[in-house]
């Protein structure tokens, strides 16, 4: 069973950075592709990035990309988002999410489970 929690979250002034991460108790962790997605107040939720099953893959939304940086430790069962130079529109509550997929990250992923969100607020 997967069980994903987020922490990490907060206030931070535009500019400022974060490091979000995502826990898995469960036993599984490294047979999935990991990601975040992100939803802001009266938005759908979107996807911001994703990481392989080994982590030799990533891939980025075209509006984090350069900023953020998805890791993972499969070790300690965690994946990480590495969030630099923030901006207020990146004000959301992030998502950590995991789909059963065991090859390389291409796309956006298609999570089977989720995380229950952590709270990212950036002022100006």
């Amino acid at each position: 069973q997967v069980q994903l929690v987020e922490s990490g979250g907060g206030l931070v002034q535009a500019g400022g950075s974060l490091r979000l991460s995502c826990a898995d108790s469960g036993r599984t962790f490294r047979s999935y592709a990991m990601g975040w997605f992100r939803q802001a107040p009266g938005k759908e939720r979107e996807f911001v990035a994703a990481i392989s099953w080994s982590g030799s893959s990533t891939y980025y939304a075209d509006s984090v990309k350069g900023r953020f940086t998805i890791s993972r430790d499969n070790a300690k069962n965690t994946v990480y988002l590495q969030m630099n130079s923030l901006k207020p529109e990146d004000t959301a509550v992030y998502y950590c999410a995991a789909e059963p997929k065991m090859t390389a990250v291409t796309t956006i992923i298609r999570p089977a489970y989720w995380g229950q969100g952590t709270q990212v607020t950036v002022s100006s």
